[in-house]
């Protein structure tokens, strides 16, 4: 695609990412078996990978504190079963765009983005990209709603992939792909970051000193020069290895599938999917 990382949150992401704050996916994981709180984003996002472990799932999602993954996967498997996860996930999410996007949900702008969102994701490959190959072996859903939701679920992910291969090469832990992508101001800040992944105070502390040890963070948390040209290789590689769905698609197609999601994410903002200010965070 022709854009950046702002671009893509702003006319993708949200077509994906609210079903992490939709109640009708919670009650359905709940439903499912899963206990409330973390579990079910955790054993939702990773089911399409099977029943791993908390190393796999820490390692592919990557930001995350481990000891709070470690604290809910594996034993969400003796609760619910992958398959059993999967299926009360787009179940939920069905019911939640229902509800988002009213009579608007069988509109013909839903059906054709379903069509262009599907035909991306083809020129999508899986090597080295764990989460989108695990997304990518689950059958299609039927109503073209569901399509568009997994259609993006896959860009979203095999984009995600290729973010994570970009931070190993530039040395950065999670946490410290975390902290250097809120000092850029363009994304958690820092009480969010802290909240929502689960790291401490002193995990904190100690990734910001290993951080300003390498020059990346200045005296006062901010990023250095050399921190913001990290930042800005981060987003360079990570647009690089999110072409190929584009490219396949071309750019009048590419255009057309973003000007309709474009239209349907302000229509699921509008409608109240994100809690006020969680809209847009963006991949450390």
């Amino acid at each position: 695609m022709a854009g950046d990382e702002q671009r893509f949150k702003s006319a993708f992401d949200s077509l994906h990412a609210f079903v992490y704050f939709a109640p009708e996916v919670d009650a359905a994981l709940t439903g499912a078996g899963l206990r409330p709180g973390r579990m079910p984003y955790f054993a939702g996002r990773a089911a399409a990978m099977g029943a791993v472990g908390p190393e796999v799932v820490a390692a592919t999602f990557y930001n995350f504190n481990p000891e709070v993954v470690a604290r809910t996967i594996p034993r969400a498997w003796t609760l619910a079963t992958p398959e059993q996860v999967l299926d009360a996930r787009l179940d939920g999410t069905g019911k939640a765009l229902t509800r988002l996007l009213g009579d608007h949900v069988k509109s013909d702008e839903v059906a054709e983005a379903a069509e262009l969102a599907r035909e991306a994701t083809a020129g999508c490959r899986g090597e080295g990209r764990l989460l989108y190959a695990g997304h990518a072996g689950l059958p299609w859903p039927g109503e073209p709603h569901l399509v568009l939701w997994h259609a993006v679920t896959l860009l979203r992910e095999y984009r995600g992939d290729g973010h994570i291969a970009a931070l190993v090469l530039e040395g950065l832990s999670g946490l410290e792909a975390l902290l250097t992508h809120s000092a850029t101001g363009r994304g958690f800040n820092l009480a969010a970051a802290k909240l929502t992944r689960g790291w401490s105070d002193e995990q904190w502390a100690a990734a910001e000193t290993r951080l300003t040890d390498r020059g990346i963070l200045g005296a006062d948390g901010g990023l250095t020069d050399a921190g913001v040209a990290l930042r800005e290789r981060l987003e360079v590689a990570t647009e690089s290895a999110a072409r190929a769905p584009w490219d396949h698609l071309g750019p009048e197609r590419t255009a057309r599938l973003e000007e309709l999601c474009r239209g349907l994410s302000r229509r699921l903002i509008e409608a109240g999917a994100f809690p006020d200010g969680v809209f847009a965070l963006g991949r450390p």
